[in-house]
């Protein structure tokens, strides 16, 4: 017997599931791979996601949000929480494709004093009642640290999280042996410059990325001035 006939037939599933995510990602433009990358940490690495394109295309959204919503369709949810434009997007379609018909709020996160913090605006800490089923949404999960203080927000809160859906979550992460489901679960690996292996071989580093996110400057306009 083969190797391919051996595979489990849920690990070829997931694959299969895995490539056709990739793939939406790439068609709209946040999927970028074989490349050698410079990331905002100053790191190297091979593959990059432009978290801000993922949800630009509204039928993908809307069908990888109901991927997400049938993964936890068997757990009652009272409430999908998520940070970010791109996530509270996501969650959108989530809590529309859930057969609970849960309520979307969302938090924010940012930095104080050096450190990672995420806040709820006020009028949504109401909402989480003592007992409150929580589904918590991200679109890309890298190290883990804003889903956890989600996590101990929502408990201080008294609300229970039943479960985290994303549409990316690196393999290597683990959030408190929650219930996670994502969409494509991969990790890809990062190099500090003096030991990265492009560099060595002297393959040009891609630096578009933190280029991009330096030099940009949102669009805008101002009300005139009252002669």
């Amino acid at each position: 017997m083969s190797a391919a006939a051996r595979k489990d037939p849920a690990a070829v599933e997931t694959e299969v599931r895995e490539k056709i995510h990739l793939e939406i990602l790439k068609r709209t433009g946040a999927y970028h791979a074989n490349d050698h990358i410079l990331l905002p940490s100053g790191q190297h690495t091979t593959e990059y996601i432009e978290k801000t394109l993922v949800t630009t295309e509204p039928s993908f959204t809307e069908g990888l949000g109901a991927v997400i919503a049938k993964h936890f369709a068997q757990w009652p949810v009272d409430m999908v929480l998520s940070t970010g434009p791109g996530a509270l997007i996501l969650s959108h379609c989530v809590a529309r494709a859930h057969p609970s018909r849960p309520i979307v709020v969302y938090g924010a996160k940012g930095l104080s004093g050096g450190k990672r913090r995420v806040s709820l605006p006020v009028e949504f800490q109401r909402l989480i009642r003592p007992g409150a089923k929580i589904l918590l949404i991200e679109d890309l999960v890298s190290t883990g640290s804003t889903l956890n203080l989600l996590i101990n927000l929502v408990e201080q809160l008294g609300g229970l999280v039943v479960g985290i859906g994303c549409l990316w979550r690196r393999t290597s992460v683990e959030l408190d042996n929650r219930p996670v489901f994502s969409l494509v679960s991969r990790d890809f690996p990062t190099y500090d410059p003096d030991k990265c292996p492009f560099c060595k071989r002297g393959v040009p580093l891609n630096e578009e990325f933190v280029r991009r996110r330096h030099a940009r400057r949102p669009s805008s306009v101002q009300e005139p001035k009252e002669a």
